[in-house]
């Protein structure tokens, strides 16, 4: 009966944490509005924009056959000296149909600083076709910095990862 009543314990347990669905931080935009930067008045910086393709899904076997992706979008200042400003970061799905605007105002990372948007496994609305726009400022004295995504699902014994990175479109 003990046995029993620790089983039906557990399981009550495990259902209550794995309901609990918590907040992505990646779309709360409390969390973007922390990275909040001013631009200087006269600023000498030229305007830069980088494309970034991911994908939430992708084929297997045919076309009516998909897997589901977790989504990794890492954006990195390479800077070891430089803050990095960038000033809007946009997600579009496969038709260009805008999903969400995760930021659209100066943020700034620190030197060498790596910030991370997570598309988690089962969002398929960037299908299998989804896209980024970043638009940042870039400084000539400075190195450009990476934009690049990393998917990747598990099942059982099947796993598969790989990864994407960012074109300069501007």
């Amino acid at each position: 009966m003990r046995n029993l009543l620790f089983i039906l314990a557990s399981v009550f347990l495990f259902s209550a944490c794995e309901s609990e669905q918590k907040e992505s931080s990646s779309i709360n935009p409390i969390n973007w509005e922390k990275r909040r930067a001013t631009l200087p008045e006269q600023d000498s910086l030229q305007k830069a924009k980088t494309y970034l393709g991911i994908y939430s899904e992708i084929y297997s076997t045919s076309e009516h056959l998909t897997h589901d992706l977790t989504v990794t979008v890492s954006l990195r200042n390479t800077s070891e000296t430089q803050e990095l400003v960038l000033t809007s970061g946009s997600y579009y799905d496969t038709t260009g149909k805008l999903i969400h605007t995760y930021f659209d105002f100066p943020i700034a990372l620190k030197p060498l600083e790596t910030v991370e948007i997570i598309i988690e496994e089962g969002d398929k609305t960037g299908g299998t076709g989804g896209n980024f726009i970043f638009n940042w400022l870039d400084d000539p004295n400075v190195t450009d910095p990476i934009f690049e995504s990393i998917m990747i699902s598990t099942r059982g014994t099947q796993g598969l990862s790989f990864i994407t990175q960012g074109k300069r479109i501007e």
